[in-house]
Protein backbone atom coordinates (compact mmCIF):
# COMPACT_ATOMS: atom_id res chain seq x y z
CA UNK A 1 0.00 0.00 0.00
CA UNK A 2 1.35 3.44 -0.79
CA UNK A 3 2.43 5.76 2.17
CA UNK A 4 0.75 8.47 1.82
CA UNK A 5 -1.93 10.02 4.71
CA UNK A 6 -5.35 7.86 4.29
CA UNK A 7 -7.81 11.04 3.17
CA UNK A 8 -9.94 10.50 6.70
CA UNK A 9 -6.88 12.68 7.76
CA UNK A 10 -8.09 15.25 6.09
CA UNK A 11 -10.26 17.16 7.55
CA UNK A 12 -12.48 18.47 5.03
CA UNK A 13 -13.32 14.97 3.41
CA UNK A 14 -13.84 13.98 7.47
CA UNK A 15 -16.44 16.37 7.20
CA UNK A 16 -17.70 15.01 3.51
CA UNK A 17 -17.75 11.58 4.79
CA UNK A 18 -19.64 12.38 7.99
CA UNK A 19 -22.28 14.13 6.28
CA UNK A 20 -22.76 11.71 2.91
CA UNK A 21 -22.62 8.55 6.08
CA UNK A 22 -25.58 9.87 7.52
CA UNK A 23 -27.83 11.23 4.44
CA UNK A 24 -27.35 7.75 3.01
CA UNK A 25 -28.12 5.96 6.10
CA UNK A 26 -30.99 8.11 6.21
CA UNK A 27 -32.08 7.40 2.74
CA UNK A 28 -31.66 3.58 3.53
CA UNK A 29 -34.82 3.53 5.58
CA UNK A 30 -36.87 5.17 3.45
CA UNK A 31 -37.68 2.54 0.66
CA UNK A 32 -39.21 -0.02 3.29
CA UNK A 33 -41.06 2.61 5.31
CA UNK A 34 -42.46 4.50 2.27
CA UNK A 35 -43.99 0.97 0.72
CA UNK A 36 -45.65 0.15 4.19
CA UNK A 37 -46.97 3.81 5.01
CA UNK A 38 -48.62 4.23 1.23
CA UNK A 39 -49.93 0.75 1.29
CA UNK A 40 -50.95 1.51 4.65
CA UNK A 41 -52.72 4.44 4.15
CA UNK A 42 -54.18 3.81 0.28
CA UNK A 43 -54.46 -0.23 0.10
CA UNK A 44 -52.92 -0.08 -3.43
CA UNK A 45 -49.85 -1.01 -5.44
CA UNK A 46 -51.14 1.59 -7.82
CA UNK A 47 -50.57 4.70 -5.64
CA UNK A 48 -46.97 3.20 -4.24
CA UNK A 49 -46.09 2.95 -8.31
CA UNK A 50 -47.12 6.52 -8.69
CA UNK A 51 -45.27 7.84 -5.35
CA UNK A 52 -42.17 6.49 -6.73
CA UNK A 53 -42.49 7.39 -10.48
CA UNK A 54 -42.93 10.79 -8.82
CA UNK A 55 -39.26 10.56 -7.66
CA UNK A 56 -38.17 8.85 -10.40
CA UNK A 57 -39.30 10.67 -13.63
CA UNK A 58 -38.09 13.92 -12.52
CA UNK A 59 -34.51 12.36 -11.48
CA UNK A 60 -34.11 10.59 -14.82
CA UNK A 61 -35.42 14.01 -17.08
CA UNK A 62 -32.64 16.28 -15.26
CA UNK A 63 -29.87 15.03 -14.41
CA UNK A 64 -27.97 16.20 -17.74
CA UNK A 65 -28.83 19.85 -16.07
CA UNK A 66 -27.25 18.63 -12.95
CA UNK A 67 -24.52 17.54 -14.50
CA UNK A 68 -24.09 20.92 -16.18
CA UNK A 69 -25.05 23.13 -12.72
CA UNK A 70 -22.39 20.62 -10.98
CA UNK A 71 -20.01 21.51 -13.41
CA UNK A 72 -20.92 25.11 -14.20
CA UNK A 73 -21.38 26.56 -10.54
CA UNK A 74 -20.06 25.54 -6.92
CA UNK A 75 -20.25 22.06 -6.41
CA UNK A 76 -20.96 22.41 -2.89
CA UNK A 77 -23.05 24.95 -2.30
CA UNK A 78 -25.42 22.93 -5.07
CA UNK A 79 -25.05 20.10 -2.80
CA UNK A 80 -25.72 22.20 0.33
CA UNK A 81 -28.84 23.24 -1.33
CA UNK A 82 -30.23 19.86 -2.16
CA UNK A 83 -29.67 18.55 0.69
CA UNK A 84 -31.83 21.53 2.48
CA UNK A 85 -34.65 20.68 -0.18
CA UNK A 86 -34.44 17.53 0.59
CA UNK A 87 -34.25 17.83 4.10
CA UNK A 88 -37.76 19.95 3.76
CA UNK A 89 -39.33 17.33 1.75
CA UNK A 90 -39.07 14.30 4.18
CA UNK A 91 -39.96 16.33 7.12
CA UNK A 92 -42.94 16.84 4.73
CA UNK A 93 -43.63 13.40 4.19
CA UNK A 94 -42.90 12.78 7.53
CA UNK A 95 -45.43 14.98 9.15
CA UNK A 96 -47.83 13.43 6.84
CA UNK A 97 -47.44 10.23 7.54
CA UNK A 98 -47.51 10.82 11.35
CA UNK A 99 -50.67 13.10 10.43
CA UNK A 100 -54.49 11.33 10.95
CA UNK A 101 -55.08 11.51 7.31
CA UNK A 102 -52.03 11.50 4.89
CA UNK A 103 -52.86 13.22 1.79
CA UNK A 104 -51.30 10.90 -1.55
CA UNK A 105 -51.19 14.32 -3.69
CA UNK A 106 -48.64 15.75 -1.00
CA UNK A 107 -46.65 12.90 -0.45
CA UNK A 108 -46.43 12.95 -4.27
CA UNK A 109 -45.53 15.91 -4.78
CA UNK A 110 -42.95 16.24 -2.37
CA UNK A 111 -41.32 12.99 -3.82
CA UNK A 112 -40.96 15.30 -6.97
CA UNK A 113 -39.17 18.67 -5.64
CA UNK A 114 -37.03 15.57 -3.45
CA UNK A 115 -36.43 13.96 -6.96
CA UNK A 116 -35.48 16.74 -8.62
CA UNK A 117 -33.18 18.19 -6.24
CA UNK A 118 -31.49 14.28 -6.18
CA UNK A 119 -31.11 15.02 -10.12
CA UNK A 120 -28.81 17.95 -9.08
CA UNK A 121 -27.07 16.86 -5.95
CA UNK A 122 -25.94 13.18 -7.47
CA UNK A 123 -23.56 14.94 -9.82
CA UNK A 124 -21.92 16.41 -7.54
CA UNK A 125 -20.50 13.42 -5.24
CA UNK A 126 -17.29 13.31 -7.56
CA UNK A 127 -16.34 16.80 -7.83
CA UNK A 128 -16.89 17.23 -3.99
CA UNK A 129 -14.07 14.08 -3.59
CA UNK A 130 -11.50 15.24 -6.17
CA UNK A 131 -11.88 18.91 -4.61
CA UNK A 132 -11.29 17.82 -1.10
CA UNK A 133 -8.68 15.21 -1.11
CA UNK A 134 -5.18 14.84 -2.99
CA UNK A 135 -4.76 12.20 -6.16
CA UNK A 136 -2.92 9.23 -4.82
CA UNK A 137 -5.30 9.44 -1.92
CA UNK A 138 -8.75 9.32 -4.49
CA UNK A 139 -9.56 5.43 -4.65
CA UNK A 140 -9.22 5.30 -0.70
CA UNK A 141 -11.52 7.95 -0.42
CA UNK A 142 -13.96 6.34 -2.95
CA UNK A 143 -13.93 2.89 -1.01
CA UNK A 144 -14.20 4.65 2.39
CA UNK A 145 -17.78 6.38 0.73
CA UNK A 146 -18.50 2.72 -0.83
CA UNK A 147 -18.31 1.30 2.51
CA UNK A 148 -20.37 3.74 4.04
CA UNK A 149 -22.81 3.12 1.26
CA UNK A 150 -22.45 -0.42 2.72
CA UNK A 151 -23.10 0.05 6.34
CA UNK A 152 -26.29 1.79 5.41
CA UNK A 153 -27.57 -0.32 3.52
CA UNK A 154 -26.77 -3.45 5.92
CA UNK A 155 -28.11 -1.15 8.57
CA UNK A 156 -30.79 0.99 6.81
CA UNK A 157 -33.60 -1.63 6.17
CA UNK A 158 -32.99 -2.91 9.79
CA UNK A 159 -33.56 0.22 11.52
CA UNK A 160 -36.36 0.74 9.12
CA UNK A 161 -38.14 -1.92 10.39
CA UNK A 162 -37.40 -1.11 14.47
CA UNK A 163 -38.57 2.61 13.37
CA UNK A 164 -42.37 1.59 11.64
CA UNK A 165 -42.75 -1.52 14.43
CA UNK A 166 -42.38 1.19 17.38
CA UNK A 167 -43.17 4.39 16.14
CA UNK A 168 -44.72 4.03 12.67
CA UNK A 169 -43.42 4.75 9.19
CA UNK A 170 -43.32 8.85 9.77
CA UNK A 171 -40.55 8.54 11.58
CA UNK A 172 -38.23 7.25 9.37
CA UNK A 173 -38.94 10.33 7.00
CA UNK A 174 -37.95 12.69 9.91
CA UNK A 175 -34.66 10.70 10.34
CA UNK A 176 -33.99 10.79 6.78
CA UNK A 177 -35.32 15.08 7.11
CA UNK A 178 -32.66 15.33 9.88
CA UNK A 179 -30.09 13.51 7.96
CA UNK A 180 -30.35 15.97 5.72
CA UNK A 181 -29.79 18.74 7.76
CA UNK A 182 -27.28 17.40 9.55
CA UNK A 183 -25.15 16.94 6.07
CA UNK A 184 -26.06 20.29 5.26
CA UNK A 185 -24.37 22.06 8.13
CA UNK A 186 -21.45 19.88 7.65
CA UNK A 187 -20.85 21.01 4.14
CA UNK A 188 -21.00 24.37 5.08
CA UNK A 189 -17.76 23.40 7.13
CA UNK A 190 -16.09 21.72 3.48
CA UNK A 191 -13.67 23.28 2.15
CA UNK A 192 -13.45 22.35 -1.71
CA UNK A 193 -10.82 23.16 -4.40
CA UNK A 194 -12.81 24.74 -7.08
CA UNK A 195 -12.22 24.26 -10.98
CA UNK A 196 -13.17 27.39 -13.32
CA UNK A 197 -15.33 26.86 -15.76
CA UNK A 198 -16.32 28.99 -19.12
CA UNK A 199 -19.41 30.50 -19.17
CA UNK A 200 -21.51 29.23 -22.44
CA UNK A 201 -24.95 27.98 -23.36
CA UNK A 202 -26.92 25.38 -21.85
CA UNK A 203 -26.60 23.40 -25.23
CA UNK A 204 -22.51 23.70 -25.49
CA UNK A 205 -22.57 22.47 -22.41
CA UNK A 206 -24.24 19.24 -22.63
CA UNK A 207 -23.18 18.65 -26.07
CA UNK A 208 -19.38 18.54 -24.64
CA UNK A 209 -20.20 16.78 -21.84
CA UNK A 210 -21.22 14.23 -24.27
CA UNK A 211 -18.27 14.49 -26.29
CA UNK A 212 -16.51 13.37 -23.84
CA UNK A 213 -18.07 10.27 -23.31
CA UNK A 214 -17.96 9.03 -26.37
CA UNK A 215 -14.65 9.85 -26.79
CA UNK A 216 -13.31 7.19 -24.79
CA UNK A 217 -14.42 3.74 -25.81
CA UNK A 218 -13.78 2.29 -22.10
CA UNK A 219 -16.21 4.45 -20.44
CA UNK A 220 -19.41 3.86 -22.98
CA UNK A 221 -18.85 0.45 -23.53
CA UNK A 222 -18.26 -0.03 -19.60
CA UNK A 223 -21.70 2.34 -19.65
CA UNK A 224 -23.53 -0.40 -21.83
CA UNK A 225 -22.35 -3.07 -19.11
CA UNK A 226 -23.18 -0.97 -16.24
CA UNK A 227 -26.43 -0.47 -17.49
CA UNK A 228 -27.06 -3.80 -18.11
CA UNK A 229 -26.78 -4.84 -14.77
CA UNK A 230 -29.42 -2.11 -13.38
CA UNK A 231 -31.68 -3.71 -15.47
CA UNK A 232 -30.93 -7.30 -14.53
CA UNK A 233 -30.56 -6.39 -10.77
CA UNK A 234 -34.81 -4.76 -11.28
CA UNK A 235 -35.82 -8.31 -12.74
CA UNK A 236 -34.20 -10.03 -9.75
CA UNK A 237 -36.00 -7.91 -7.42
CA UNK A 238 -39.19 -7.89 -9.06
CA UNK A 239 -39.18 -11.57 -9.66
CA UNK A 240 -36.46 -12.87 -6.91
CA UNK A 241 -39.39 -11.83 -3.83
CA UNK A 242 -41.88 -14.44 -5.14
CA UNK A 243 -39.78 -17.26 -6.13
CA UNK A 244 -37.57 -16.93 -2.51
CA UNK A 245 -41.24 -17.14 -0.45
CA UNK A 246 -42.65 -20.12 -2.49
CA UNK A 247 -39.56 -22.16 -1.30
CA UNK A 248 -38.55 -23.57 1.78
CA UNK A 249 -36.86 -21.00 3.23
CA UNK A 250 -40.52 -18.35 2.77
CA UNK A 251 -39.58 -14.89 3.43
CA UNK A 252 -37.07 -15.51 5.64
CA UNK A 253 -34.86 -16.45 2.73
CA UNK A 254 -35.54 -13.65 0.64
CA UNK A 255 -34.65 -11.49 3.42
CA UNK A 256 -31.24 -13.54 4.27
CA UNK A 257 -30.54 -13.08 0.81
CA UNK A 258 -30.70 -9.97 1.13
CA UNK A 259 -28.59 -9.37 4.01
CA UNK A 260 -26.23 -11.40 2.34
CA UNK A 261 -26.27 -9.46 -0.71
CA UNK A 262 -25.23 -6.25 2.29
CA UNK A 263 -22.53 -7.97 3.67
CA UNK A 264 -20.98 -9.12 -0.06
CA UNK A 265 -21.18 -5.59 -0.94
CA UNK A 266 -19.85 -4.40 2.60
CA UNK A 267 -16.53 -7.18 1.87
CA UNK A 268 -16.04 -5.67 -1.97
CA UNK A 269 -15.76 -1.68 -1.05
CA UNK A 270 -13.51 -3.05 1.73
CA UNK A 271 -11.29 -5.14 -0.90
CA UNK A 272 -11.55 -1.42 -3.58
CA UNK A 273 -9.19 0.20 -0.70
CA UNK A 274 -6.43 -2.12 -0.59
CA UNK A 275 -6.59 -3.72 -4.28
CA UNK A 276 -4.46 -2.61 -6.98
CA UNK A 277 -5.14 -4.36 -10.54
CA UNK A 278 -3.06 -3.73 -13.67
CA UNK A 279 -6.39 -3.02 -15.28
CA UNK A 280 -8.50 -1.66 -13.00
CA UNK A 281 -11.70 -1.01 -15.23
CA UNK A 282 -11.21 -4.44 -16.80
CA UNK A 283 -11.05 -6.06 -13.73
CA UNK A 284 -13.90 -4.17 -12.11
CA UNK A 285 -16.18 -5.10 -15.13
CA UNK A 286 -15.28 -8.84 -14.92
CA UNK A 287 -16.40 -8.61 -10.84
CA UNK A 288 -19.64 -7.17 -12.36
CA UNK A 289 -20.51 -10.12 -14.53
CA UNK A 290 -20.51 -12.72 -11.54
CA UNK A 291 -24.32 -10.75 -11.17
CA UNK A 292 -25.47 -13.43 -13.68
CA UNK A 293 -24.78 -16.35 -11.17
CA UNK A 294 -27.40 -15.57 -9.07
CA UNK A 295 -29.81 -15.06 -11.63
CA UNK A 296 -29.20 -18.29 -13.46
CA UNK A 297 -29.78 -20.15 -10.43
CA UNK A 298 -32.69 -18.51 -9.33
CA UNK A 299 -33.79 -19.57 -12.99
CA UNK A 300 -32.57 -23.29 -12.45
CA UNK A 301 -34.56 -23.63 -8.97
CA UNK A 302 -31.21 -24.58 -7.36
CA UNK A 303 -31.26 -24.79 -3.84
CA UNK A 304 -31.69 -21.22 -2.02
CA UNK A 305 -28.92 -21.74 0.21
CA UNK A 306 -26.09 -21.54 -2.82
CA UNK A 307 -28.23 -19.04 -4.59
CA UNK A 308 -27.81 -16.83 -1.67
CA UNK A 309 -24.06 -17.48 -1.54
CA UNK A 310 -23.63 -16.56 -5.07
CA UNK A 311 -25.98 -13.38 -4.25
CA UNK A 312 -23.15 -12.18 -1.76
CA UNK A 313 -20.48 -12.63 -3.90
CA UNK A 314 -22.31 -10.56 -7.06
CA UNK A 315 -22.39 -8.32 -4.72
CA UNK A 316 -19.06 -7.81 -3.53
CA UNK A 317 -18.19 -7.47 -7.32
CA UNK A 318 -20.65 -4.51 -6.91
CA UNK A 319 -18.68 -2.99 -3.60
CA UNK A 320 -15.53 -3.18 -5.64
CA UNK A 321 -16.39 -1.87 -8.75
CA UNK A 322 -17.79 1.25 -7.23
CA UNK A 323 -14.58 2.98 -5.81
CA UNK A 324 -12.59 1.37 -8.73
CA UNK A 325 -14.92 2.93 -11.46
CA UNK A 326 -14.90 6.30 -9.51
CA UNK A 327 -11.38 6.79 -9.64
CA UNK A 328 -10.63 5.84 -12.92
CA UNK A 329 -13.80 8.25 -13.75
CA UNK A 330 -12.42 10.89 -11.67
CA UNK A 331 -8.43 10.53 -13.21
CA UNK A 332 -9.55 10.24 -16.74
CA UNK A 333 -11.61 12.53 -17.23
CA UNK A 334 -11.04 16.57 -16.96
CA UNK A 335 -12.00 18.17 -13.95
CA UNK A 336 -14.70 20.80 -15.09
CA UNK A 337 -16.58 18.14 -16.90
CA UNK A 338 -16.63 15.85 -14.00
CA UNK A 339 -20.47 16.80 -13.41
CA UNK A 340 -21.61 16.59 -16.76
CA UNK A 341 -19.91 12.80 -16.82
CA UNK A 342 -21.59 11.93 -13.89
CA UNK A 343 -24.49 12.61 -14.71
CA UNK A 344 -24.27 10.61 -17.89
CA UNK A 345 -23.32 7.75 -15.84
CA UNK A 346 -26.31 7.77 -14.00
CA UNK A 347 -28.81 8.69 -16.43
CA UNK A 348 -27.96 5.37 -18.18
CA UNK A 349 -27.87 3.21 -15.10
CA UNK A 350 -31.06 4.88 -13.67
CA UNK A 351 -32.98 4.01 -17.04
CA UNK A 352 -32.62 0.88 -17.50
CA UNK A 353 -34.07 0.05 -13.70
CA UNK A 354 -37.61 0.98 -15.06
CA UNK A 355 -37.50 -1.04 -18.00
CA UNK A 356 -36.58 -4.14 -16.26
CA UNK A 357 -39.28 -3.55 -13.51
CA UNK A 358 -42.03 -3.12 -17.05
CA UNK A 359 -40.33 -6.18 -18.38
CA UNK A 360 -39.93 -8.48 -15.75
CA UNK A 361 -43.62 -9.51 -15.06
CA UNK A 362 -45.03 -9.24 -18.37
CA UNK A 363 -42.93 -12.12 -19.80
CA UNK A 364 -42.84 -14.07 -16.24
CA UNK A 365 -46.28 -14.59 -16.44
CA UNK A 366 -45.91 -15.11 -20.49
CA UNK A 367 -42.91 -17.91 -20.31
CA UNK A 368 -42.52 -18.25 -16.85
CA UNK A 369 -39.98 -16.68 -14.42
CA UNK A 370 -37.15 -18.68 -15.71
CA UNK A 371 -36.95 -17.04 -18.80
CA UNK A 372 -36.31 -12.98 -18.03
CA UNK A 373 -34.22 -13.95 -15.67
CA UNK A 374 -31.83 -16.54 -17.83
CA UNK A 375 -32.23 -13.48 -20.41
CA UNK A 376 -31.38 -11.34 -17.69
CA UNK A 377 -28.22 -13.19 -16.65
CA UNK A 378 -26.95 -13.64 -20.10
CA UNK A 379 -27.70 -9.98 -21.14
CA UNK A 380 -25.05 -8.98 -18.15
CA UNK A 381 -22.54 -11.77 -18.06
CA UNK A 382 -22.22 -11.03 -21.73
CA UNK A 383 -22.52 -7.12 -21.60
CA UNK A 384 -20.10 -6.91 -18.73
CA UNK A 385 -17.32 -9.66 -20.28
CA UNK A 386 -17.60 -7.95 -23.34
CA UNK A 387 -16.13 -5.09 -22.59
CA UNK A 388 -12.75 -6.32 -23.04
CA UNK A 389 -13.29 -6.30 -26.47
CA UNK A 390 -12.59 -2.10 -26.09
CA UNK A 391 -8.83 -1.67 -27.00
CA UNK A 392 -9.38 1.43 -23.68
CA UNK A 393 -10.19 -1.22 -21.66
CA UNK A 394 -7.91 -3.11 -22.07
CA UNK A 395 -5.38 -0.13 -22.33
CA UNK A 396 -6.40 1.62 -19.10
CA UNK A 397 -3.73 0.98 -16.70
CA UNK A 398 -3.66 1.54 -12.80
CA UNK A 399 -0.17 3.45 -13.36
CA UNK A 400 1.02 5.34 -16.35
CA UNK A 401 3.00 8.49 -16.68
CA UNK A 402 2.84 8.40 -20.46
CA UNK A 403 0.64 9.89 -22.40
CA UNK A 404 -3.50 8.79 -23.74
CA UNK A 405 -3.67 8.95 -27.10
CA UNK A 406 -7.47 7.74 -27.25
CA UNK A 407 -9.08 11.12 -25.44
CA UNK A 408 -11.26 13.55 -27.05
CA UNK A 409 -9.12 16.30 -28.74
CA UNK A 410 -6.04 14.29 -27.75
CA UNK A 411 -5.74 15.86 -24.73
CA UNK A 412 -3.87 13.84 -22.21
CA UNK A 413 -5.42 11.87 -19.44
CA UNK A 414 -3.49 10.79 -16.99
CA UNK A 415 -4.68 7.80 -14.84
CA UNK A 416 -1.74 8.05 -13.05
CA UNK A 417 -0.39 6.82 -9.61
CA UNK A 418 -2.25 4.97 -7.32
CA UNK A 419 -5.25 2.80 -8.36
CA UNK A 420 -8.70 2.68 -10.27
CA UNK A 421 -22.65 3.76 -10.30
Amino acid sequence: MPSHPHPLRSRSFRLLFAGRTLSLLGDAVVPAALALAVLQATGSTSALALVLACAMVPKLLLLPLGGVAGDRFDARRIALATDLVRCATQLLVGAQLLSSEPRLWVVAGAEVIGGTASAFAMPTVSPLITGTVTDDQLQRANAAMGVALSAARLGGPALAGLLVLTSGPGWAFVLDGASFAVSAALLAAVRVRNVRVPRRSLFTDLREGWSEVRSRDWYWTSLIAHAAWNGAAAVLMTLGPAIAVRGPGGEGAWVAMLQTGAVGLLVGSLLAGRARPRRPVLAANLGLATYALPLLLMAASAPMPLTIAAYGVAQAGLGFLSPVWSTAVQRAFPAHALARVTSYDWLLSLAAVPLGYALAPVAASAWGAHVPLTVAALAVGGACLATAAAPGVRRLHAQRDEEDDYGAGGRSKNVSSATVA
